[in-house]
């Protein structure tokens, strides 16, 4: 099959960053599709992945969503047949999407919207299970609840936020403060259903402030360094703080004082260490799909780059690592 790799770490500008080359389609275990990838998306551990870690041996291949058709199943998988049309975000432990065929567990996997086609479907994975599990495992809401309350969400415009808005407004009662510094991101942030939207650029505290309002819940997605003393000010005492990305140097015991919660959000968690609740991403990937199929979710995408090879992937690992991205970047699969 073809897929699309790197031997070495390294920027993006590099003559050899991104490969094509042939390789054996996956070997599936008992509990594993084998998905023909029709569709894929982008997101920053993209770019991070391939920056950064070298490959263990051979070609690394990456890619952490897709969407396509199982053509085969594991001898102990239940939950899918061949034929079934799927979505995923995958295993960062295992080879990545940006291949023909690719080898994931069923229990990470769920059934594709079918009011959309693969291409778009492929944006939805990562982002929607890192949202959800922001919302309902690290803020430990229940669907309903939040009523009186605020989510400020730091980096409303990317992939994450753009879900999380949406979540947040169509599954809580939560009020949310999302930022956002450049006009055609405020315009985004307001779509996807932000109560009131703040820049990035500027003082937090000052703006939140000035809305009189005081976040319990605050998602940081970006910029936390620069931002986290004025999350420290504004949340309210018992408050909790959520983070996707390294905080820097950030003093994590200036929280001390208010009482507040502190958790990371990390989407591979439950792949990379078999957690005994990992089936939980299989169940919220059929409920994002009903979402979708009802029309209480949007699509997220914004640009469509086109079927996957050597120079879209590399257009969009420039674009992502450009900060500048809104929403989703897709491309349709190797296969037709």
């Amino acid at each position: 099959m073809k897929a699309i790799g790197y031997n070495q770490a390294g920027p993006i500008t590099a003559s050899e960053a991104l490969i094509e080359f042939e390789t054996g389609i996956p070997k599936i275990g008992p509990q594993d599709l084998l998905v023909e990838v029709r569709g894929i998306s982008v997101n920053p551990v993209d770019v991070k992945v391939r920056a950064n870690m070298g490959p263990e041996k051979g070609t690394k291949v990456i890619g952490y969503d897709a969407a396509g058709i199982v053509r085969e199943v594991g001898s102990n998988v239940s939950k899918f047949k061949a034929g079934d049309e799927v979505f995923y975000a995958g295993d960062i432990t295992r080879a990545g999407t940006n291949s023909e065929f690719h080898a994931v567990d069923e229990r990470i996997v769920g059934k594709k919207p079918q009011s959309l086609d693969f291409i778009e479907s492929a944006a939805f994975p990562l982002t929607s299970i890192t949202a959800w599990e922001l919302l309902f495992d690290s803020f430990a809401l229940k669907e309903g609840e939040g009523k009186g309350e605020n989510l400020l969400i730091v980096g409303g415009a990317g992939g994450v936020g753009s879900i999380l808005i949406q979540l947040a407004k169509k599954l809580t009662g939560l009020t949310v403060i999302a930022t956002a510094s450049r006009p055609e991101t405020v315009k985004w942030v307001r779509k996807m259903g932000a109560d009131h939207v703040i820049n990035h650029r500027e003082s937090l505290v000052d703006q939140i402030r000035a809305l009189a309002l005081e976040p319990r819940y605050v998602a940081s997605l970006n910029g936390t360094a620069e931002h986290f003393p004025g999350i420290v000010e504004l949340i309210k005492p018992r408050g909790h703080l959520a983070l996707i990305e390294d905080p820097g140097s950030a003093d994590i015991g200036s929280i001390k004082f208010k009482a507040l919660s502190f958790s990371w959000e990390y989407m591979f968690t439950r792949s990379m260490f078999q957690t005994e609740d990992m089936e939980k991403q299989h169940e919220l990937l059929n409920r994002v799909s009903e979402l979708i199929d009802n029309g209480t979710l949007m699509s997220t995408v914004t640009g469509k780059l086109g079927k996957l090879s050597v120079e879209t992937l590399k257009e969009a690992h420039v674009q992502q690592e450009s900060g500048r991205v809104i929403g989703k970047n897709v491309l349709d699969g190797f296969v037709e």
